[in-house]
């Protein structure tokens, strides 16, 4: 009898804890969010909100990263981070510099910031810089019930952005659509492919039409649109030596060899030699 007391006990006692960063008191989530707005330099008086434009470019580099160091697709990590920051304008993201709106929960150890959402006073993670946000955000997409993303195919961010509903990441029926619709109103798709770049877009541009002939080109058509004699590459933003071996029909180890590469670092700019 007394073992089933004091496991009631410890129950109560573990269910209390998991429910206290959702059910503070609101003078203590005020007092909390006044600590981390003087810490974090997110807000001030003279703010000026940024156009959706002005966020992809900013950040687009920084999803790059991300697509190259975990493989989730850039046009995926930076049409969420557009939609759920609303432009990098949100409360969250000017203030916590947390650009996906992840909660914080139990195996959250540092900062919080407190918001309604699902709950009164949700707590929300507090980064340090929006870095941390996107390479957390990354980090999340690595758990266990979004393993099936990733063998899907890097350029596929349809399957993405319906896979990351089915896993279970948004509740709105319409997500997918949503994150689809942003990524092709500003082709980020583009920043998908080996080298891709954005080319300018009007900031009241409509969604696109299905792609036509001068539209980008498909990672083997753009192998093929190589000049047929070049012998060397300049590397652009994106690159890795991955891709690029597969753009020339090399392998990894051919392409060091040509240049006599002894790891696999290169450089915006860089020239390789890709044929001999």
């Amino acid at each position: 009898m007394k073992k089933t007391v004091y496991l009631l006990i410890g129950l109560g006692f573990f269910t209390s804890c998991s429910a206290h960063r959702n059910t503070v008191s609101n003078h203590v989530a005020k007092q909390n969010n006044r600590q981390v707005q003087r810490e974090n330099s997110g807000t001030n008086d003279g703010y000026t909100p940024l156009t959706s434009l002005q966020y992809i470019d900013k950040y687009k580099s920084l999803a790059v990263l991300e697509m190259n160091a975990f493989g989730i697709p850039a046009s995926i990590t930076l049409a969420q981070g557009l939609y759920e920051s609303g432009a990098g304008n949100s409360e969250l993201a000017r203030v916590a510099n947390n650009h996906f709106g992840v909660k914080a929960g139990l195996s959250w150890n540092g900062k919080v910031y407190y918001k309604d959402d699902d709950n009164r006073n949700d707590a929300f993670r507090v980064y340090n810089s929006a870095e941390e946000s996107f390479r957390d955000h990354s980090n999340f997409l690595k758990k266990k019930n979004y393993a099936a993303l990733f063998q899907l195919d890097i350029t596929d961010y349809k399957g993405w952005a319906r896979g990351l509903k089915r896993a279970g990441y948004a509740t709105n029926p319409q997500y997918p659509e949503i994150i689809i619709s942003i990524i092709e109103k500003y082709s980020l798709q583009q920043l998908d492919q080996p080298g891709g770049s954005l080319q300018p877009v009007k900031q009241d541009a409509a969604v696109p039409a299905p792609p036509v002939q001068n539209s980008p080109a498909p990672v083997d058509t753009v192998a093929q649109a190589a000049p047929a004699r070049s012998k060397t590459y300049a590397v652009k933003q994106g690159d890795t030596l991955y891709n690029i071996s597969k753009r020339f029909g090399l392998t990894v180890d051919d392409l060091k060899a040509l240049n006599s590469l002894t790891n696999n670092n290169i450089k915006i700019g860089q020239v390789l030699t890709i044929a001999k």
